[in-house]
This record gives structure tokens, sequence and C-alpha cells, in this order.
């Protein structure tokens, strides 16, 4: 490995499983100190014990980012630990399909408290510690449903929209002051979040099956894949990049 972030303080928020626990892990490879964020403090651990196994340096944290002060408790955890933080990855997030005229309440709150309202609290959190830094690199989560949508995902869509204009709005406010802000666009990614849809769609077999009708690279994605983006966009590699939109999709956008 290149330790390309070598001693870089990163948070991993949804760190238990899919893209966030490969984005961990491939930031720990890569000479991070990773914060394992996740609702899940079982899972968060499990990373963790990945990671260390692995000889690379991380800890873990139950966090639900629907919390404002969780968030905050968070972001002060990775500076009482390692000084500071130089790399957020807000990526938790809920996807609970339905006909919008079904979905209750409770739904629509959880989706955009997650989905929109954690982004923005970490973001808001973790600002002044980078400030404090000299800068940061900021990697939001969205999805190919923050630019196309599909069948039964309005909710979900309207919330990775608002991911995508947020990344926008903060790589402009502090674009001078060394703070980059940029957001993934994954496509369908062999992901546990991914699966209520598949139901709703058929079938995850049937998904598959047919997945070269909506995705032209005609499979899945793997975590992995994405969290190799994230670890570019952590990197100072990516130093120029602010406010773009990653579409990681299999050329699922392309058509």
């Amino acid at each position: 490995m290149s330790k390309r972030i070598e001693g870089k303080v990163c948070v991993v928020t949804g760190a238990g499983s899919g893209i966030g626990r490969a984005s961990a892990i491939r930031l720990a490879e890569e000479g991070g100190r990773v914060l394992c964020a996740d609702v899940n403090k079982i899972s968060a651990m499990q990373t963790v014990a990945l990671i260390t196994e692995a000889g690379g340096i991380a800890e873990s944290r139950e966090v639900d980012v629907s919390d404002p002060q969780a968030v905050d408790s968070m972001i002060d955890d990775a500076v009482a630990r390692w000084g500071g933080v130089d790399v957020l990855v807000n990526n938790a997030g809920v996807n609970i399909p339905g006909v919008l005229h079904e979905v209750t309440d409770e739904v629509i709150d959880r989706t955009l408290a997650v989905n929109v309202k954690g982004q923005i609290y970490g973001c808001r959190a973790v600002i002044p510690h980078m400030l404090q830094r000299g800068g940061g690199s900021i990697i939001n989560m969205s999805s190919v449903n923050g630019i196309v949508s599909e069948p039964f995902l309005a909710v979900y869509s309207a919330s990775k929209g608002a991911s995508v204009m947020l990344t926008k709005g903060v790589a402009l406010d502090y674009a001078k002051q060394g703070i980059r802000c940029n957001v993934i666009c994954p496509g369908w990614v062999d992901t546990p979040i991914n699966y209520a849809h598949a139901e709703m769609l058929g079938g995850l077999d049937h998904v598959y099956e047919t997945i070269d009708t909506f995705q032209p690279i005609g499979r899945p994605g793997e975590p992995r894949e994405i969290a190799n983006v994230v670890l570019f966009l952590a990197s100072d590699e990516a130093s120029f990049m602010t406010g773009s939109v990653l579409a990681v999709d299999g050329g699922m956008t392309s058509q």
C-alpha cells in the first residue's frame, strides 16, 4: 500500500456494514486513523476488529446521526483521541421504499432525519475543527437517486438530492479555507440497504438477472469499488476537486 492518507484522522458514519465498512477499511489500509461510527454498536466493533487485525488503527462509537448532540460528541471523540479530524465520510443512511401515498410520517421523518439532517449535522460539527486544522475533506454519500429516481423511492430520492445540494453549498462556502466537500452517487451496489427495494422489484435474484437493463456494466457494484473513490477524495490527489458530483454507477446515469 502507498499510505496515501498516512496519519490522517477519519470519521466514517454507517461504518458497520456495506459501503461504510469498506470505506473505513480502505482508509485504514492507506494509513488513516479511523473512528467507525454506526447506530449498531456491535457492527461498528466488528469493523474495527477487521481493521486492527490487519494492522490498522481504528476505534468504534455507537452513533445515531439523526441526533445532533450524538454527532457533535462523535467528532469531539475523534478530536480528543487524535487531535483533530481531516476526513469525514457522511455515509450513514436508510432506504425505506414505498408507494408514496402509503408512506407513513414515521418513514418520511426517519429518512430525512438520517439522510439529510445527519449529513448536515456532520458537516456542521466537523467544519470548525477542520478550519482550525487548515482544511479537510468532507465526503457525502448520496446515490444515483440523487440524480435520477426509480419506482418506490420518491422520499429516498428527495433525501439523496438534498445531499447533492448540501455538498455544493458547503463546497462554495469553504473553498477558500481549505475544506473540500464532494459527493458520491453510487449505482446499484451489493449491500443490504438495497434489499428491501429489491423485494418490491421482484426479488434480489430477479434484479441481478436483469441488472443490465438499467446498469449497463451488467453487474452490481462492490462496496470496495465505492470505497476506492472515497479514498481518492480523502487524499491529496483530489486537491483540486470540491463540489463535485461523482456518479459511480456502472453507466446507469449515462442512459
